[in-house]
């Protein structure tokens, strides 16, 4: 390992900005926002949206940098963790040196030059938790997980503030597309089918179990295929996908060597006045009281992570039934970034019961860590 302390190799004047602008106030915006203010995607509004990311990013990327320059248990000098912040830094300095944006070709280039930042940091999820594991390879095996707790909330600030600069710079880059989906306001579809979306995550879900196992349980939906409502389907897919996948690991190990058939995974759809909540049940044998807490800790996997330094894996390409433990964290981050929830409720030796709330208002603000 390198000993490159922060912030090397960056010069003195970028890193004061770094400082400067990490103080600053963001600005959280709700959904409902961007659906208003995307439906007209003229000149004047993706000037108006250039122009409010040309502001806004620097101050969440900046926030996040210093952060990852201060962690505990010398997590920030971790090699994948060094790779990351430099990620950051170099978008920090991409954005703060793009010009004021005046005209349509002004808006043109910033919006090429954040798509290429959304790429840029594609990667960072398996590189920061490539980083817990090689902290965790260095901590004493008995080091009381109740102890990272700090890291664990840095995750959840650092996961969180990501998923809002993905969604900032995507929902423009999306307004751009000369061809948008039928009922599509840039990442929003303004009559999404919560069903439809689930039997998709489902299908996805269901065909690597296959690939892995030679065999999968069915899975049930139940709720109106009719019923739409405004959200991005990208993240349902996201969440409703992880909560199918671990149920069907769990059915598929617990039955794998009976002769009894694997009983099918149900998902509910039900649409509430505030909330539509998406049940997934399994009858996967449940999780013991005392693993319910970790079950939303960056720290814990009862798999191996298939991410191993040694792999020379496309990190982008790779989705395996079981990963780094992220899954839940992050899925719960997805639902609680427009106003929802995720909560798992086990019954040792029976199965375990997901539910995800989404809000259907649309107003809340961005939870902005």
């Amino acid at each position: 390992m390198t000993g490159k302390k922060a912030g090397e190799g960056f010069s003195k004047g970028l890193i004061e900005g770094v400082q400067k602008w990490g103080s600053m106030k963001q600005t959280g915006v709700s959904l409902r926002y961007m659906m208003e203010f995307g439906s007209r995607p003229t000149t004047r509004n993706l000037l108006i949206s250039a122009q409010f990311l040309h502001k806004e990013l620097p101050i969440r990327i900046a926030r996040r940098a210093i952060e990852l320059q201060s962690l505990p248990y010398g997590l920030s000098y971790k090699p994948a963790v060094l790779k990351v912040r430099d990620w950051y830094l170099d978008s920090f300095r991409d954005l703060r040196s793009f010009h004021d944006i005046k005209d349509k070709s002004d808006e043109l280039e910033f919006t090429q030059m954040i798509k290429m930042i959304k790429v840029r940091h594609n990667n960072v999820v398996p590189m920061m938790a490539l980083g817990v594991q090689q902290l965790k390879k260095d901590l004493d095996a008995k080091i009381n997980y109740k102890d990272l707790d700090e890291i664990q909330q840095f995750l959840d600030r650092f996961y969180m503030s990501r998923i809002g600069i993905r969604m900032l710079i995507g929902q423009h880059v999306a307004l751009r597309d000369p061809s948008p989906l039928p009922d599509c306001i840039g990442y929003i579809h303004t009559k999404m089918s919560p069903v439809e979306v689930a039997r998709n995550a489902s299908e996805d879900a269901r065909s690597i179990c296959l690939r892995e196992y030679g065999s999968a349980p069915d899975v049930n939906i139940y709720g109106d295929p009719n019923f739409t409502f405004p959200y991005v389907p990208a993240h349902l897919h996201l969440m409703v996908f992880e909560l199918v996948k671990n149920s069907l690991r769990a059915v598929q190990e617990k039955f794998m060597d009976s002769d009894k058939v694997a009983p099918p995974i149900r998902i509910v759809v039900a649409d509430g006045l505030e909330d539509v909540t998406i049940k997934v049940s399994d009858e996967g044998g449940g999780i013991p009281r005392s693993g319910l807490p970790k079950i939303f800790t960056y720290l814990y996997s009862t798999a191996k992570n298939p991410l191993d330094e040694h792999s020379a894996i496309d990190l982008g390409t790779v989705t395996t039934m079981a990963g780094y433990g992220y899954g839940l964290p992050i899925s719960r981050l997805y639902a609680k970034y427009f106003g929802g929830d995720l909560q798992i409720i086990s019954m040792e030796g029976y199965g375990t019961d997901a539910y995800l709330h989404l809000s259907r208002l649309g107003d809340s603000q961005e939870p902005l860590p």
